[in-house]
């Protein structure tokens, strides 16, 4: 989502900001701006374009300074426009940018404007700059402090003024911000990605933190005024900067889907047996208290979790719930204290999950775990025991290598609470664990395919609308691949268990209507089969991936790729990669701009 970089320096930290920007850009934005403190006044760039234009403007205009801010804007109050790309001004004395959505700005406004001050955009953010403003007696730490008491609401901030050079200030409350240390220069940014060849020293803020950074110092308040400097230790964090290199590839989804088999390699690493430290070293005393397991997750996050609760249920045998985390602390639910609360998050700062594990801590859930792409992310800082998958930075906004390592990581932990309750014996185990190790190369073969796939997608661009299929544990990979393709190519796709056909969707089934199914070769392929000529028997066009020994043909109206091998309880992982192939190519067929889709954000640091 937004984006935020700082700098405080003796030298011309302009480059710095944009280049923090441009390693941002994966997050999501509809326009872009950077101010900096220039000759005793405020100077800004503004574009509604891409980083590259705010760029090219920065350089034809000369800005330069050794004090500044920069921002990448994903809209919610106001369209995409130049005034209400950040940095706002407040009587050419404060600039401002802002992350996150402030709930009482409708009523700062108004006592803002009663007071004399005008408004020139629709955002909240502006309501922050103005009261920063109203509130400054020369302290800029003072004053954002004294505005923060007073919002309501998700922020992380970053300002300076005109009167105070060499003085940055942020504040943070539920959306991430951290400090970059330097020497004789520091730096703020909403992810540490951004500081990439600037510095590795990293602080992370805690809710409710203000910072002041100047050249040679960072000193941190929390929210009650104290300092808790020495409290915030600094990390050494090794960025994945080579992430950022397309290579051969297209777009970043591409390179992504191809990363899987190396992902899943890495999350395996080092593992040799199943056993509960896999997931901390407090995991085996936690296990061992739990009964349940509830998961909480967000989009794709979630169709993860949807998946493991068949493999919880029917190999650990243990009984699990998976909830749409934006839902969850909205509605009244019973809390179980032997419930293990699990989030999913590719960055570990999603606004809605974070949320909703706080929340299920307020009800009495006592042992939490999250399973995260992140270790430094606030998922994981705040959770009890963690897994981290090692999927490495994913650029693309649509998740592809987090998903896949995501439900790696979920089959470890069903393993492992199956072994602890005596559902999983030695023999099991060792080929559960073959089976792991054996997937990086069966996402090889599947990865072959795309050249059939690509075929597909030609057709496919030509629809507005399709339908996925799937049964049992291959239902939420039906509704993951209908996810990715509305997310990137734009066309209307919507998915359902098949048994539930009659029941609605096979009202929608026309010759105009491609009918997606996933069809591996298990228990309800026989049920699958007699879907798939309801389908047939309306006249719809079936797209099918099946595996090698599924037994089903290909004929009029019938189109099938063949998975090369069926990997039992596995499949899910292999029959995701296919899916996200069509989209991808699908979307590049319609000519969409695939990493970048409107609308969206990678990281949603927003409610």
């Amino acid at each position: 989502m937004c984006g935020i970089v700082g700098a405080v320096a003796s030298r011309n930290i302009t480059p710095i900001l944009v280049a923090g920007l441009q390693r941002l850009e994966y997050r999501g934005y509809d326009s872009c701006g950077v101010a900096v403190h220039a000759d005793g006044e405020l100077r800004r760039a503004r574009s509604v374009h891409r980083v590259a234009e705010l760029t090219r403007e920065v350089t034809h205009s000369g800005l330069a300074g050794t004090t500044g801010i920069a921002h990448t804007r994903w809209a919610t109050h106001g369209a995409p426009a130049v005034a209400n790309a950040h940095p706002h001004f407040s009587r050419e004395r404060i600039a401002l940018v802002h992350n996150g959505i402030i709930e009482n700005h409708e009523a700062l406004r108004a006592e803002l404007m009663a007071q004399g001050y005008a408004f020139a955009s629709q955002t909240d953010t502006e309501v922050i700059v103005h009261l920063v403003d109203h509130h400054y007696d020369g302290d800029l730490f003072a004053a954002v402090q004294a505005a923060c008491a007073r919002l309501l609401g998700a922020y992380a901030i970053a300002a300076f003024c005109r009167d105070e050079p060499h003085r940055v200030v942020g504040a943070r409350f539920g959306s991430p911000l951290v400090v970059g240390v330097g020497h004789g220069e520091n730096f703020l940014a909403s992810d540490a990605m951004a500081l990439v060849g600037v510095t590795d020293q990293i602080i992370y803020l805690e809710e409710g933190d203000v910072v002041d950074l100047q050249i040679g110092r960072v000193w941190i308040a929390d929210r009650e005024g104290r300092d808790v400097t020495a409290a915030r230790p600094v990390h050494t964090v090794h960025a994945h900067s080579g992430a950022a290199e397309l290579g051969p590839y297209r777009h970043y989804m591409q390179k992504e889907i191809f990363e899987q088999p190396r992902a899943i390699a890495d999350t395996l690493q080092g593992i040799e047996a199943i056993v509960p430290e896999i997931f901390g070293a407090k995991a085996g005393a936690v296990f061992a208290e739990i009964d349940s397991v509830l998961i909480l997750a967000c989009g794709t996050s979630y169709y993860s979790g949807a998946t493991a609760r068949y493999w919880l249920e029917s190999i650990a045998r243990i009984p699990c719930t998976v909830e749409v985390a934006s839902e969850y602390r909205y509605r009244d639910s019973i809390a179980n204290a032997r419930t293990l609360v699990v989030t999913i998050s590719q960055s570990g700062e999603t606004a809605d999950t974070l949320a909703a594990l706080r929340h299920a801590r307020t009800l009495g859930h006592r042992h939490t775990l999250t399973i995260c792409n992140v270790a430094t992310s606030a998922m994981v800082r705040e959770c009890e025991l963690a897994c981290i998958t090692r999927a490495g930075v994913e650029i693309g906004v649509a998740s592809t290598k987090a998903f896949t390592t995501q439900l790696t990581a979920l089959f470890l932990l069903t393993l492992t609470l199956a072994r602890l309750r005596g559902h999983l014996d030695a023999a099991q185990e060792s080929a559960h664990l073959r089976s792991l190790r054996h997937l990086p190369v069966a996402l090889g073969s599947v990865l072959a395919l795309e050249p059939q796939i690509i075929a597909w997608a030609e057709r496919f661009a030509r629809h507005e609308n399709a339908l996925f299929l799937g049964r049992g544990p291959h239902y939420p990979i039906a509704l993951e691949g209908a996810l990715k393709l509305k997310e990137i190519s734009y066309i209307h796709a919507e998915a359902y268990p098949a048994g539930e056909l009659k029941h609605g969707p096979l009202a929608l089934v026309t010759a105009a209507m491609p009918v997606v199914v996933v069809a591996p070769n298990d228990a309800l392929i026989e049920k699958l089969k007699s879907n798939l000529q309801e389908v047939r028997a309306r006249g719809g066009e079936l797209f099918v991936f099946a595996d090698a020994d599924s037994k089903i043909t290909a004929s009029d109206g019938v189109h099938v790729i063949r998975l090369p091998e069926h990997y039992g309880v596995l499949s899910p992982i292999l029959h995701v990669v296919p899916l996200q192939l069509l989209a991808y190519h699908t979307a590049t067929a319609r000519g969409t701009d695939v990493d970048k889709p409107r609308n969206l954000a990678k990281s949603v640091t927003v409610e």
